[in-house]
């Protein structure tokens, strides 16, 4: 595997397991490439797999390093632990002297810098979803190209009941998967949605048992795989278009309005509630 934009990964043979013809970590991310052309990249960080800036972009480097690969058509993106991904944990104290909470240094604007990244790459990606894909975690899961879930998987947007406006481009991801009605009940009132439901609405795109999701998701990704590999690229840079630009032009506008948010009491008051598992008790300051 070819390093790009983050220095080489590290390198292991041991453990591969029959079939596989890689394997490599990118920080707190792995990726295995296995003999059907299918690549499984997973993050490290169980049991929430919390994200900050340094986590984005090792999923990017991992992503860019995978699209000059030829042994690569498809991407199962997983998470080891309880959870796919719980977004940014506002409620640990981040090291000095990053600005915002459970970022690290780098802040939104170097975690939304790295996003982007996300959405420049090639290769098909399938989000194998367990558990949680709360807030910032939706958008990662929104990053990829399909989402298999479970029943007992969860999706929610709950920015709005931390008082805080949504982020890692969901304003550009969101409506085209769910339509805007939807994505306008998930954004203004945070309700959390069951993997049934969001299978109703087209968020994830298979419904299987929590122990079938990683081998349903291998399974699709395996199926694209399937395809030949310069007609993927051209058909997926078709339907993509402009989304990347359109990521980077909506997260600048998410960012500028999470400064304005970040310092109020409401969004102050909103990780407190979360934190104490209640209500929050908004005061609109």
């Amino acid at each position: 595997m070819t390093a790009m934009a983050g220095g080489a990964p590290e390198r292991s043979t041991d453990g591969a397991g029959a079939g596989t013809t890689t394997a490599d970590r990118f920080g707190d991310v792995t990726v295995r490439i296995d003999d059907d052309y299918v690549a499984t990249v997973e993050i490290h960080r169980p049991p929430n797999n919390f994200f900050d800036v340094a986590l984005i972009r090792s999923l990017a480097d991992a992503y860019q390093a995978l699209d000059v690969d030829p042994a690569c058509r498809a991407i199962v993106l997983c998470s080891e632990g309880k959870h796919f991904c719980a977004g940014a944990d506002f409620n640990r104290g981040s090291e000095a002297p990053a600005p915002e909470p459970g970022l690290g240094h780098g802040g939104v604007d170097g975690l939304y810098a790295e996003a982007a990244r996300l959405f420049d790459t090639q290769t098909p990606v399938v989000a194998a979803v367990q558990g949680a894909a709360i807030g910032g975690g939706l958008g990662v899961a929104c990053s990829a190209d399909f989402r298999v879930a479970s029943p007992e998987s969860r999706f929610a947007a709950n920015f709005a009941q931390l008082g805080f406006h949504h982020g890692f481009a969901l304003t550009a991801t969101l409506p085209p998967i769910v339509g805007q009605q939807r994505s306008w009940e998930m954004l203004l009132t945070g309700r959390r949605l069951s993997g049934e439901e969001a299978a109703r609405i087209g968020l994830c795109d298979r419904l299987v048992g929590a122990d079938e999701l990683l081998a349903a998701a291998h399974a699709f990704a395996a199926e694209i795989a399937t395809s030949a590999p310069l007609a993927l690229t051209s058909i997926r840079e078709t339907l993509r278009g402009d989304l990347a630009d359109r990521v980077r032009a909506a997260t600048a506008r998410e960012a500028a309005e999470q400064a304005k948010l970040l310092p109020t009491a409401d969004f102050a008051e909103g990780v407190r509630a979360t934190a104490e598992r209640r209500p929050p008790r908004f005061q609109g300051r």
